[in-house]
């Protein structure tokens, strides 16, 4: 059974960065190589909806929202099989439910579009 939990604090001052760890059980990052699945990050508010963030492949290739590719980056440890998003210069526009997510597409805005979710972490950035 492949779990997703993502860990990260639930409030933030503003100008400050966003660290958040998603550990994955029951499944590989980084296997079976050959084929393509990716690990997202996602967030979630009554403003904007669903929306995507970025993603880390089996591979270890990133890519990140156009939007956010100047404040958002997203690694990965392999040994403890976790990957890491984070947000800097983060400002209340930031404030969010923030999911990480696993499945065979990236981009999309639905949750039907990927095969597993983390329970979803509260972020409020305020100073």
């Amino acid at each position: 059974q492949v779990q997703l939990q993502e860990s990260g604090p639930g409030l933030v001052k503003p100008s400050e960065t966003l660290s958040l760890t998603c550990t994955v059980s029951g499944a590989s990052l980084t296997s079976p190589s050959g084929h393509r699945y990716y690990w997202n990050w996602l967030r979630q508010s009554p403003e904007k909806g669903l929306e995507w963030i970025g993603y880390i492949a089996r591979n270890g290739k990133t890519y990140i929202h156009p939007l956010l590719n100047d404040r958002a980056f997203i690694s990965r440890d392999t040994a403890k099989n976790q990957f890491t998003l984070q947000l800097h210069s983060i400002t209340p526009d930031d404030t969010a439910v923030y999911y990480c997510a696993g499945g065979n597409d990236f981009g999309r805005e639905s949750r039907g579009d990927y095969d597993y979710w983390s329970p979803g972490t509260q972020v409020t950035v305020s100073s």
